[in-house]
């Protein structure tokens, strides 16, 4: 039975559902830290309404998708031409790819890997700007700029937060971010996991983007409702790029449940506001448990789930098989994610009572007895080798160019010297990954450690897009398609593209210094659920009537 049960998880590149696990092992479903579901929405009382709705849910027709995107819209003051909701996001991702995706796309990767396998499927090139292990995964959007400069692609997409890996950039580094690259045909923002973050209180670009003629926000509802089986999505953008995606999906793509959930919204705004705070703290309070396993690196994280670096000598397969079968406790191994390896999990936020049970079991999958253990012998070291860190080492040993002098050929610049990078002199402050090995440092457990200005003798210095404009030391190359998930080989094949329209004064990204346990303020949007409006008037109508 259990090996019937973890071959589910060689079958594709997702993990198997709930409903599948339970079939094969014939058991409740286990603890669940792999579908990251919001645990604490809907509230009780919310389900015991939909449960006593049950019989009329399932047995009739729902309305018509218009009916339940204006609700929706009323809900969230956005302006109905301005929406477009889906079955789920993938259904959106589809039809963006097919309408508006001509012929490339860029995603920074490891990522949610919808982003890179719906293109290919349908024949795109898809350049993936491979994110650093040996930078915690965050993303430098300058680098990424001159990436997609490089590669001539002509639609980019950020997730923000980041999934695996929880990372995320300011809403003022994402909008120079568009600013900079808006003579492309498209740009998707997805921001399906950003009503998690608390870095800052408004964080969105949902308004910004019906004003841009190529700019896409999509947004998620299953997660953040903990309700991933209703499928239902929603994306924002000028009344143009929405109307193109709402009049290609079917009359009634939105179920009865769907309908059902949105038209109860305007009841629980409150609790749905309580259970995102309960998230955030949880999210805290996980990172620090975990962060007391000897040899575990956990990254610093703005979404409901934590991306960890198993230790040395850890298969992530194997930790993940064991955890299931002797623990009950499902978790997401990543090896099969383009960017990532099997020494990663992506752990979602659960409450302390599952942490405690998690932290438990992977003790002792990790270093119970040494002979049955994952680890086989803890080590203080730093040495490593997963997939991700093979790349890290060949981008580092030839000056990002892949193969040694195929970039530097192409553009004649072989022998040039080349100039510091925003990334080199600017990314001051990024979180480092939290680890058990706290340095001597007695009483701060799980602190992200940083670099400072002070340290790198660049104390104010400002960061402008030019370095990163001129072939930098430690480029990343595109990941081709070609690369299955999980494999540590770089390919080379960077085009000799110019760099054009290149900004300056890029925005850094604040630092995001994993903070102090203690209750945080509940951010709260300027308008909208679940929020009271002011006066119920759009909060963009103004806007649009401006846009067309």
């Amino acid at each position: 039975m259990a090996d019937n049960v973890t071959s589910l998880f060689r079958t594709g590149a997702h993990s198997p559902s709930m409903a599948a696990l339970a079939r094969e092992s014939g058991e409740a479903g286990p603890v669940d830290f792999c579908i990251p579901c919001n645990p604490y929405f809907p509230s009780p009382r919310m389900m015991d309404e939909l449960t006593n709705r049950l019989r009329d849910i399932i047995t009739y027709y729902p309305s018509s998708a218009d009916t339940i995107t204006a609700e929706l819209c009323n809900l969230l003051q956005l302006p109905p031409q301005c929406v477009a909701m889906g079955n789920g996001s993938t259904e959106l991702i589809t039809w963006i790819d097919h309408l508006l995706v001509r012929e490339s796309l860029a995603i920074p990767v490891p990522t949610f890997g919808r982003w890179t396998d719906q293109p290919l499927e349908t024949g795109k090139r898809v350049d993936m700007f491979p994110l650093q292990e040996s930078n915690g995964f965050a993303l430098d959007p300058a680098q990424y700029i001159q990436f997609i400069r490089s590669r001539g692609t002509r639609a980019a997409v950020i997730c923000n937060p980041n999934n695996p890996d929880g990372g995320f950039l300011p809403k003022q580094t994402i909008l120079a971010f568009c600013d900079a690259l808006a003579d492309l045909d498209l740009i998707v923002i997805d921001e399906s996991f950003l009503e998690f973050a608390d870095a800052e209180n408004e964080p969105s670009i949902v308004e910004e983007a019906v004003m841009r003629p190529n700019v896409i926000v999509l947004r998620s509802l299953g997660k953040n409702f903990g309700l991933h089986g209703v499928r239902f999505g929603y994306m924002v953008a000028n009344p143009g790029l929405a109307g193109r995606i709402r009049s290609m999906l079917p009359k009634w793509n939105l179920n009865a449940f769907a309908e059902t959930v949105v038209f109860m919204l305007k009841d629980y705004g409150a609790e749905y506001m309580e259970s995102l705070h309960m998230v955030r703290r949880d999210r805290l309070d996980m990172a620090r448990q975990l962060s007391t396993l000897p040899g575990l690196t956990v990254y610093p994280s703005q979404g409901n789930f934590l991306f960890v670096r198993l230790p040395v000598g850890a298969e992530g397969t194997v930790v993940r098989d064991r955890l299931l079968t002797e623990h009950r406790i499902l978790v997401r191994e990543c090896g099969n994610k383009i960017g990532s390896s099997s020494r990663f999990l992506r752990l979602v936020v659960r409450p302390q009572t599952d942490v405690r049970r998690l932290v438990s079991g992977m003790e002792s999958v990790l270093y119970g007895t040494r002979r049955g253990a994952a680890v086989p012998e803890l080590s203080t070291g730093t040495s490593y080798s997963s997939g991700t860190a093979a790349v890290d080492r060949l981008v580092s040993s030839t000056s990002g160019q892949g193969y040694p002098g195929i970039a530097a050929a192409a553009n004649g610049m072989a022998q040039q010297p080349q100039p510091l990078t925003a990334a080199a002199n600017g990314m001051v402050g990024q979180p480092q990954p939290l680890t058990a090995a706290a340095n001597g440092m007695n009483g701060m457990m799980g602190q992200p450690q940083q670099f400072t200005a002070a340290a790198n003798g660049m104390a104010g210095q400002p960061q402008q897009f030019a370095a990163a404009a001129n072939g930098i030391p430690g480029q990343p190359q595109p990941l081709t398609a070609a690369q299955t998930r999980g494999t540590t080989g770089m390919p080379g094949g960077l085009t000799a593209v110019s760099a054009q329209g290149q900004p300056q004064g890029f925005p850094q990204p604040q630092p995001q210094a994993m903070p102090q346990p203690v209750p945080q303020p509940v951010p709260q949007q300027a308008t909208g659920w679940p929020n009271t409006p002011p006066n119920g008037a759009g909060w963009l109508a103004a806007a649009v009537d401006r846009v067309g």
